[in-house]
């Protein structure tokens, strides 16, 4: 899927950042998605704005993402079948006590990074089970030592 907008002036850029999404709000640019084809492509006016928004991150959507907007109340340890503790990444099991639950990796990722400057990896697979979420985290990212008493160990060196 391409992004294309077309300005008020005539010029095309292609982009879906926050600046885009504020140029169409105030009416100084349309934005168009092309969904290409085998044998052709179809281009679609994107009128709902808020829902463009939305999908890419540049307004926050908690019913999709499963996440408020707030600083999160986590907890971690590591995973029970991690066994390189002094690797560059390591299997980290979360819970979210706030009531939170994770539907969207990359904006919890994001959210972490933020608030703990946790690095979450966001290209592996993660799942979750009984309350908790399973992820891969750089190491060093990680604040001290876990947050529950099962923890296998201090795993910032």
């Amino acid at each position: 899927m391409c992004y294309i907008e077309v300005h008020g002036d005539g010029s095309v850029t292609h982009g879906r950042d926050a600046e885009t999404y504020r140029r169409a709000r105030a009416g100084e640019s349309r934005l168009y998605a092309v969904w290409p084809g085998e044998w052709s492509s179809h281009l679609f006016v994107i009128d709902d704005l808020d829902g463009y928004a939305k999908a890419f991150g540049i307004v926050h959507d908690e019913e999709r993402t499963g996440l408020a907007d707030h600083h999160h109340d986590v907890r971690w340890e590591v995973a029970s079948w991690e066994d390189k503790l002094d690797g560059t990444c390591i299997s980290i099991e979360v819970w979210l006590d706030c009531g939170c639950e994770v539907r969207d990796l990359n904006v919890f990722a994001k959210q972490m990074r933020e608030q703990r400057g946790w690095d979450i990896a966001t290209t592996r697979g993660w799942g979750s089970g009984g309350g908790s979420y399973y992820m891969r985290a750089r190491r060093r990212s990680l604040e001290g030592r876990p947050s529950t008493a099962t923890a296998k160990g201090d795993t910032k060196r």
